[in-house]
């Protein structure tokens, strides 16, 4: 098995959990994390059911992001990161963690905007967010990203010193705007992007979860855009 721990948040995930983690390669799937943020409709055990360790990491996409983290093997030199609806391709693991194991680069991430989408896998405020977020990193930092997919692998010992604060939905932008203010070696890989296997998402199914989503990302970029350098 690789030295790595996969870490799934979900909430409601039932009817997909189990494809997401049958679907990972043996060689990758020797620590998967759900880390659960309350689920009423049997997600956990539908996990646990498909050989996942499963977790109760409260309310919060990024508090959920970060718990699975904590948890993980203490063998484990990569994290990688993947949601539970299925649209992540977790047969292509490897493309994902593999410059990260081989030590050619800390941060990798999949682009679903450079990648092959699924129709309907992607609405259009969820492709200009990325571009977006994109160009502000870009002018701030100089790294220059096209997405903010949540299937991303990072070194774990870089993730630790990235010093994370965003408990919601401005988990994934955090992480990118610190490993570019790190100066970290990042990589964004063209993946393909399917639609979720079933429910709603909890971000883009509706306008409130949007908007929600959409005020977290900004008021966590205006922070960590404006905050000071950490001492070395």
């Amino acid at each position: 098995m690789e030295p790595v721990s996969i870490v799934i948040p979900t909430l409601n995930e039932v009817d997909a959990i189990g494809p997401v983690i049958r679907e990972i390669p043996a060689p990758f799937a020797g620590d998967v994390i759900v880390a659960d943020s309350g689920s009423t409709d049997g997600t956990r055990d539908a996990a646990k059911a498909a050989g996942a360790r499963v977790i109760e990491a409260g309310r919060g996409y990024g508090r959920a992001c970060a718990m699975g983290a904590e948890a993980a093997d203490p063998a484990s030199t990569v994290i990688v990161f993947m949601d539970g609806d299925g649209a992540d391709r977790g047969d292509l693991v490897g493309l994902i963690a593999g410059p990260v194991l081989d030590g050619s680069h800390d941060f990798v991430l999949a682009s679903r905007t450079r990648g092959e989408c699924e129709p309907g896998s992607m609405l259009w405020h969820q492709l200009l967010a990325g571009r977006l977020a994109g160009l502000g990193i870009g002018a701030r930092y100089g790294t220059r990203y096209t997405d903010m997919c949540a299937f991303r692998a990072i070194d774990r010992a870089a993730l630790s010193r990235l010093g994370l604060r965003e408990m919601t939905y401005g988990w994934n932008i955090e992480m990118q705007m610190q490993a570019a203010r790190a100066r970290l070696r990042i990589m964004e890989i063209p993946l393909p992007y399917r639609r979720r296997m079933a429910g709603t998402s909890k971000v883009a199914g509706s306008l409130g979860g949007t908007a929600r989503a959409a005020s977290k990302i900004v008021s966590t970029y205006c922070r960590v855009a404006t905050s000071p350098a950490p001492r070395a």
